[in-house]
């Protein structure tokens, strides 16, 4: 806590300030008098009230590179002759260490060991759960560096990509909790009726116990802490389950949660993190311990979740990736297209394009589609491949065979591939994993490539055949994904809000691409993308026990619910007693003043 001033001190002080500001002119006496009592009231509650809770500075070790530097021939998870995960990174080959993959018996002591701390976690305020995020935001921010070191040697992206994908938005979304968490989960009032005027409604949300979260390798930093962050704040424990492909580096970011727990006294047990084979993750999905599921994932996998979650009746969110669309119109002005070929180009390659709200199709009216394939194919030729360069590596080569295909028979049906379509084996690093940054364009809806998601560094550009609504729209909407999308027009356009209106999809950025999570607005899709919302008041609510609470409002006048004598029972004459009822719902609900009237009379009638 911060040193707390005497009262008198501070507001003599003020007095002082504001007496100096006066008599040199800066605020008109009048004003002053005026404002006085406001401006003393805001004062002792800007340096009394407030929340004013210092982080606190902790250290986490960092995970362990061999001393030997050793590169995989053929690099893969899968250790001949051995169950352990083999972790190496992706860029290089390198090999990084083995973990032994967590068993059916060490999910149980993990799911445990929440639930114990999950116990006194609940009773904290939402001050002392503020103080563990401050301090865990303090952290991310002064080890900005080892974290983004870390994420990119165990998913292969550039220290630019981890700077955006895990810090940015990790210390967006701590920064969102700390500031707006709060609001989101205290209790909400809710309106009564005329039957039931007596009546207080109040929606309070409360912890569910231990929560899951099943969690995709391309952000294994903001991935595995943005579900944490979440299940703390809303006074849950978690168990998140990680990808294989990241398992080297997962400890180490699960610590930096129980290191922020551990500083402000709390159990560091509340956080667990799990790797396991796919064989094995059905026990944690189907676990009756568990109370919700987070799922970031692919469809294929998400089927299987969610038919080992109903075995429990477990919620389950699913983020399953999309096919989003970048709508380009032509009421963009020439300097708008140079600001929008920057925004489609980092869009795309983020990640090495391996990033679920990536942009995976660009959809250009007539007019500025051949300004955009102008603009675009000597900057996307121009890309440079490795890990201080411009596009990273991508995790695996296992899709590089389809993906291959998909480019070529685009070729075969009309598209033109302007720059890469292929493997790339680096000079440097021929045990990397790189795929060249692809531009094809002229696609049609009906093309592969068109449909299903790349996940990959490749630019796919297609022209609608007029600037219609009903076009555009067409194009737009016809994968069978729905996660995001953003639109590219001149404001004064009427088309702009109409695609924003007819656009199959959870989120839209306007002018703009991915700024719905940049702001921690809810996140999540619809249709093959999913279903559910993570992020912002939704995606906190979502991990609550939404509890309905109906009181008495005027108890101590006397004044409850009472069974009138028509309804009690035994019914002395259901015609009576029907008569009575129906005079209470014409009270209640009649659209006039009329048949309220009425209704008072069937209820004297039949009393």
């Amino acid at each position: 806590m911060a040193p707390v001033l005497p009262a008198r001190s501070i507001l003599g002080q003020l007095e002082d300030f504001m007496r100096n500001a006066i008599s040199e002119g800066g605020v008109p006496h009048a004003v002053w008098l005026a404002f006085w009592p406001g401006v003393v009231i805001f004062a002792v509650w800007y340096l009394l009230i407030r929340e004013n809770d210092r982080p606190i500075r902790y250290s986490v070790p960092a995970p362990k590179i061999p001393e030997k530097y050793e590169v995989l021939e053929n690099p893969t998870i899968k250790a001949p002759g051995s169950t352990a995960i083999q972790c190496y990174a992706p860029a290089t080959g390198q090999f990084l260490g083995y973990i032994n993959p967590s068993t059916p018996d060490a999910i149980d002591r993990a799911i445990k060991a929440a639930q114990e701390a999950q116990v006194e976690w609940a009773k904290t305020t939402f001050r002392q759960r503020r103080a563990v995020l401050r301090s865990m935001l303090q952290y991310v921010l002064e080890n900005q560096k080892e974290i983004c070191r870390i994420a990119c040697l165990d998913s292969g992206k550039t220290l630019v990509d981890a700077q955006l994908g895990e810090i940015l938005v990790t210390a967006e979304k701590l920064k969102w909790t700390l500031d707006h968490g709060e609001k989101a989960l205290a209790p909400s009032r809710r309106p009564t009726n005329l039957l039931m005027m007596y009546k207080r409604n109040t929606v309070r949300y409360e912890p569910l116990g231990v929560v899951a979260a099943l969690v995709s390798w391309n952000y294994p930093f903001h991935n595995l802490i943005g579900p944490v962050i979440s299940a703390l704040f809303s006074g849950n424990g978690i168990v998140v389950k990680v990808s294989e492909q990241t398992a080297w580096s997962s400890a180490y970011f699960a610590n930096i949660a129980r290191g922020a727990l551990v500083a402000h006294g709390h159990s560091p047990a509340l956080v667990q993190s799990v790797v396991c084979w796919p064989q094995t993750a059905n026990h944690l999905t189907s676990h009756p311990s568990i109370a919700h599921i987070t799922f970031i994932g692919s469809r294929p996998v998400c089927h299987k979740v969610a038919a080992s979650a109903a075995k429990a009746l477990i919620p389950v969110v699913a983020e399953l990736g999309g096919k989003d669309a970048s709508i380009v119109l032509d009421s963009v002005s020439k300097s708008e297209l140079k600001r929008i070929v920057e925004l489609l180009l980092r869009g795309t390659f983020q990640a090495s394009g391996q990033n679920c709200i990536g942009i995976e199709r660009i959809i250009a009216t007539p007019g500025p589609y051949e300004k955009l394939v102008a603009a675009l194919e000597p900057r996307v030729k121009a890309l440079r491949l490795g890990q201080d360069a411009d596009v990273g590596a991508m995790i695996s080569d296992a899709g590089y065979d389809a993906l291959e295909k998909n480019i070529a028979d685009a070729v075969r049906d009309g598209a033109r591939l302007l720059a890469g379509g292929k493997r790339y084996s680096h000079p440097d690093h021929p045990s990397g994993h790189y795929f060249t940054p692809t531009l094809l364009v002229d696609v049609t809806p009906e093309m592969t490539i068109a449909k299903e998601e790349c996940f990959a560094p490749v630019m796919v550009l297609m022209r609608t055949e007029s600037g219609s609504v009903e076009d555009i729209l067409k194009v737009a909407n016809a994968p069978d994904f729905g996660l995001g999308s953003s639109v590219f027009g001149s404001e004064s356009d009427p088309r702009l809000q109409q695609i924003v209106r007819g656009l199959k999809v959870g989120m839209v950025a306007v002018n703009d691409f991915a700024a719905m999570y940049a702001v921690q607005l809810p996140f999540g899709g619809v249709g093959g993308s999913g279903y559910g919302r993570f992020a912002g008041e939704e995606g906190l609510r979502g991990l609550c026990n939404a509890k309905s609470i109906c009181e008495d409002r005027m108890s101590w006048l006397g004044i409850r619910t009472a069974i009138p004598p028509p309804m009690q029972y035994p019914v002395k004459k259901q015609e009576k007693s029907w008569q009575f009822a129906k005079g209470v719902v014409e009270v209640g609900y009649g659209l006039s003043l009329g048949k309220k009237v009425a209704g008072v009379g069937e209820i004297l009638k039949n009393m």
